[in-house]
This record gives structure tokens, C-alpha cells and sequence, in this order.
């Protein structure tokens, strides 16, 4: 694809204009498109902060368009807690999240947590409102070796337990890492809140893929495929029909996702 394409394809999303057909890939590239590696895209982001629904709009369009040539966006929102002291307690916000996003700043180095922060694959992380520089990480990370991910046979058990059967290929021998975690992510599809109070007072904010849980459910190592049935806890009240899975394949101590899937009420 000619830089200049991929230029104009970022435009469309950082200018939240429509995007069209003929902006995208067609015949044998919208194929190639809809068949792209998968690539984690992470959203740290809070409903407290006023500088985050450019990049929660920023994240559904890269959801529901996958423009980006070669990538399968593969997103989470994941609400962190420390802005819910500033006028707004954000419903969707764990400490579980925040503290996520901060063993990815011991690792990146960056000097606290911050939001909108979007980390690319684990493998990069940048200001979740620069969609240049958000669809050139994420291109980036597509040509990068990945383990296929599976997911299936998903069921939801006394209504409020979800199971599904995850299975992943073994590490490749070339692969840096011997082993690593398999994690399984659930999310709402799709929410929409009116915040009534804090900086976003009076605006409707749209999420899409809202995690509600991230929990490592088994390893998989060179030679030695990870395949199993795990039961992830749904949260009271949680409508079936509303939510997704994510299953990923990411190196110890939140290094590089290697591998990921998605499905649910998509």
C-alpha cells in the first residue's frame, strides 16, 4: 500500500468523517484486509477526562472500520480509576485496569500512568487521540510473527458464568520467549453514557469493547500448545447479547502480545 494511501486512510479517521468504500481496500486487498494479523489495541481511558472521548470515538472507528491495511484491530477500553476523585465516578473504572497500565509504564518507562493512553500489541504505547501515529503502530505490530488464537463454544452457564473454549498453537521455536500467558478479556460491546458531572458534564460518551475482566487463564510454551474450556465470571446484571471475548497471548510481566482473537455479540 503507497504511503499516501495510508496517509489519506488515517485522515478519514483522525477527521471523523464517514469513512467510504472506495477509501478502503477493494476485491482482492478488502480480502487480504478482512483477514489481517490481529493486532491488541489497549485504550487506558476514564469518563472523568475530557480529553478522552476523542480517543474512545477514535478507538470504535478503528473497531468497526478496520482500515488499517494488514491489521485485525483487536480492541479493549479499559477504565482506570484515578480520575473518579474529580467529580465523576466513572461505572465502568477498575483498579485492576490502573494497575495494568502502570506495569506498562514500569516498562515503557513513561512517568506515571495517563489517559488516553493506547498501548499498541504491548509492544508500544502513545497518546490514544494521534491516529497517525495510533495506525502506524498498529501496521507496525501486523507484520510482527503472531501465534494463532482460537475461540469457541461459548455458552453462558446459571447466567452469570461464561464459558468458552480457548485453544493456541505452540510457541514457534523461533520465537525470543520459552513461554507465556494466556489471558481472556470480557467486555461490553457497546455502551453509551451521559455523564453528569466532572469535566465531561452534560456529554454523551460512546465505548465500544468495555473490558470488565482480564484474567490469565493458562501458559503456552515452545512445543506445547495451550488448549482448554475456562469460565470467565459475568458481572451481575450483564446482558449476554452485549458482550465480547478477547483472548490473548502476551509475554510475562505485560510484554508483547504475540497472538489474539475476538468474539461476541459481533
Amino acid at each position: 500500500m503507497k504511503t499516501s494511501r495510508f496517509a489519506l486512510v488515517l485522515a478519514v479517521l483522525a477527521g471523523g468523517l464517514t469513512i467510504l468504500v472506495s477509501n478502503r481496500a477493494d476485491g482482492a486487498d478488502a480480502a487480504r484486509a478482512d483477514a489481517g494479523a490481529p493486532v491488541l489495541v489497549e485504550l487506558f481511558t476514564s469518563e472523568g477526562c475530557s480529553s478522552c472521548p476523542p480517543a474512545d470515538a477514535l478507538l470504535g472507528k478503528l473497531d468497526a472500520s478496520q482500515v488499517i491495511p494488514g491489521a485485525r484491530a483487536i480492541v479493549l477500553s479499559e477504565h482506570v480509576d484515578y480520575w473518579d476523585h474529580d467529580g465523576w465516578k466513572d461505572a465502568y473504572s477498575s483498579a485492576a485496569f490502573t494497575e495494568r497500565q502502570v506495569e506498562y509504564e514500569h516498562r515503557f518507562g513513561v512517568q506515571g500512568p495517563y489517559t488516553p493512553q493506547m498501548v499498541i500489541d504491548g509492544a508500544a504505547q502513545l497518546n490514544g487521540s494521534e491516529a497517525f501515529d495510533v495506525g502506524r503502530a498498529i501496521q507496525t505490530a501486523a507484520g510482527h510473527a503472531k501465534v494463532p488464537v482460537r475461540i469457541s463454544g461459548i455458552t453462558v452457564t446459571d447466567g452469570k458464568t461464561l464459558r468458552v473454549h480457548v485453544a493456541v498453537e505452540a510457541l514457534p521455536a523461533e520465537f525470543k520467549t520459552r513461554k507465556a500467558d494466556v489471558l481472556v478479556a470480557l467486555a461490553l460491546d457497546h455502551v453509551e453514557t451521559h455523564v453528569g458531572n466532572g469535566e465531561n458534564k452534560g456529554r454523551d460518551i460512546r465505548h465500544v469493547a468495555v473490558a470488565e475482566s482480564i484474567s490469565k487463564v493458562g501458559t503456552v510454551e515452545k512445543g506445547k500448545p495451550f488448549e482448554r474450556d475456562v469460565t470467565v465470571k459475568m458481572k451481575a446484571g450483564s446482558d449476554p447479547g452485549n458482550l465480547r471475548v478477547v483472548a490473548f497471548v502476551q509475554g510475562g510481566d505485560e510484554g508483547e502480545v504475540v497472538g489474539a482473537a475476538e468474539s461476541g455479540a459481533r
